[in-house]
């Protein structure tokens, strides 16, 4: 169990706690891109989050740990997706975690990446999943149907629309061939177990950009939007110039999307952004500040119905490095996000803990 964090730091996040940290015989070099969901009482936080094995550029093991007190203390690590499990006769590996717990359900479901071992990253992937019955106490892997023939990389979470659940993933099969592409889409499910495709992202209309990672968000009218990382479409990856987001609409419950489009006063240099859709209809966009790669502190803007964006104010910033902000808003306490997010001991590492914070909005 850990305790509280008491070191300094700046930014409006409080009720700070440090989730895990990565000790010296840890099996893995980084922990890294948690989730955060609240069990069907609302009395547990629950958060998964990947452990990178050695030699390994994205993957390894998914791990759980869970919280009574309200997230002042987490309590020992849970397995998810371990590894060591073979899958028949391959050697796989997990990685992106992404929770998920239905409406009036209590049943909770892990979605991820399984990964052959023999790769070094993880963009031959599949679609897999497990769920918990006790929230988060123990998991019991499923096998799923993906109709969609396509390798995939997960990140964000689901959103239910009407009487489908809609997952936003991406892929990435540029990078190891040349015929490949870069590509967002999202998948679709009426039952959690059998995906199929919805739609595609089309590129923005002057031309390929690789936008990825996209935050999925639903707005009262039953809209929807995503808001994505992006980077250039070429080899190396650099941040777009200018280095902002993108957006695209979807108004037929994610079927079809507006071509993907800059977002000039949502930052992004090549890292996900979390995205939210809050009650009242504001939305809420955090991300890492710096150049490409870096990665420092977390910033955050916020947009009212039907007004402009706000100016950036710190998140978290603790002289150390941080990224991949999941959020969630406590249906209880409209304006109340909690946060979980990968962060580190200083500014010469990265990913080596994973952190706990709320945010109160006015």
């Amino acid at each position: 169990m850990s305790a509280t964090t008491s070191s300094s730091y700046t930014g409006d996040i409080v009720d700070l706690s440090l989730i895990d940290e990565l000790g010296p015989n840890s099996p893995y070099d980084c922990i890294w891109q948690p989730f955060v969901v609240r069990s069907a009482n609302g009395k547990r936080l629950i958060a998964t989050y990947g452990g990178r094995l050695r030699g390994k550029a994205d993957m390894g093991d998914v791990l759980c740990r869970v919280s009574d007190d309200d997230g002042q203390t987490w309590w020992q690590t849970q397995m998810v997706f371990d590894h060591h499990h073979r899958l028949g006769d391959q050697s796989v590996a997990y990685a992106n975690s992404v929770l998920y717990r239905p409406p009036g359900q209590s049943t909770l479901w892990c979605f991820a990446m399984r990964c052959p071992m023999h790769r070094r990253d993880s963009e031959d992937s599949q679609l897999c999943a497990a769920y918990s019955a006790d929230d988060g106490g123990s998991w019991v892997p499923v096998e799923i149907t993906n109709h969609h023939a396509s390798p995939l990389i997960t990140c964000a979470g689901i959103v239910q629309h009407g009487d489908r659940y809609l997952l936003p993933v991406h892929r990435n099969t540029l990078r190891r061939d040349p015929c490949g592409d870069r590509r967002q889409f999202v998948l679709e499910s009426r039952n959690l177990l059998e995906w199929s495709l919805a739609g595609y992202v089309p590129f923005p209309e002057a031309g390929p950009c690789f936008v990825h990672e996209g935050g999925l968000a639903a707005a009262a009218d039953g809209s929807l939007s995503m808001v994505m990382r992006s980077a250039a479409y070429s080899g190396d990856a650099r941040a777009m110039e200018p280095p902002v987001a993108y957006r695209s609409e979807s108004q037929d419950g994610g079927r079809t999307w507006t071509p993907a489009e800059a977002q000039g006063a949502l930052h992004n240099t090549v890292a996900k952004g979390a995205f939210a859709i809050l009650g009242d209809g504001r939305e809420i966009y955090v991300y890492s500040d710096g150049v490409a790669w870096e990665r420092p502190g977390l910033s955050y803007v916020v947009r009212p119905v039907g007004g402009v964006w706000s100016e950036p104010r710190p998140f978290y910033d603790g002289g150390n490095r941080n990224s991949y902000a999941t959020l969630i808003e406590d249906p209880a306490t409209p304006g109340l996000i909690e946060a979980v997010w990968d962060s580190s001991h200083n500014a010469d590492c990265r990913r080596t803990q994973i952190r706990f914070g709320r945010l109160r909005l006015g």
